[in-house]
């Protein structure tokens, strides 16, 4: 009780107030981000310095599973493969916001169904619409 009262009587005399430690828990967080760029600039640092540098002009051929390359490293690839990519990602996004949102199915009640529902709804347009575009056509 007393420890209570003394806390308390050095809070006012202090003037912290709640928004005080509110910037404090963000100073905390900054000390923490400023601390990780900083290792990760050391560490970085020292392996550029510790490294071995000898450079030669085979280590910047294309390496093409032990055989010698054959014709241009480089080679334009087509959009289908970047698009069926981004759809895949879109349907693994899905994946991850419906099984957390299953079990908690009872506690959300019609609400949760029903915003459910609509996500899985805009999710099929999508892919009614890669569908009819021809996205999906692997060939």
């Amino acid at each position: 009780m007393q420890f209570s009262v003394v806390l308390a009587a050095s809070t006012a005399a202090s003037g912290s107030s709640g928004s005080s430690d509110f910037l404090r828990q963000y100073l905390t967080v900054a000390i923490f981000m400023g601390a990780a760029v900083v290792m990760v600039g050391a560490m970085l640092g020292l392996g550029r310095l510790l490294r071995p540098t000898r450079p030669q002009a085979q280590k910047y051929i294309a390496y093409e599973s032990g055989v010698d390359p054959v014709g241009m490293g480089w080679s334009q690839s087509q959009i289908r493969y970047y698009v069926f990519a981004l759809l895949f990602v879109m349907f693994d996004v899905e994946a991850v916001f419906i099984f957390p949102w299953a079990p908690r199915l009872e506690a959300l009640a019609s609400y949760g169904l029903v915003e459910m529902l609509v996500f899985i709804v805009i999710l099929v347009l999508g892919l009614v619409y890669a569908w009819r575009k021809g996205v999906l056509r692997w060939v």
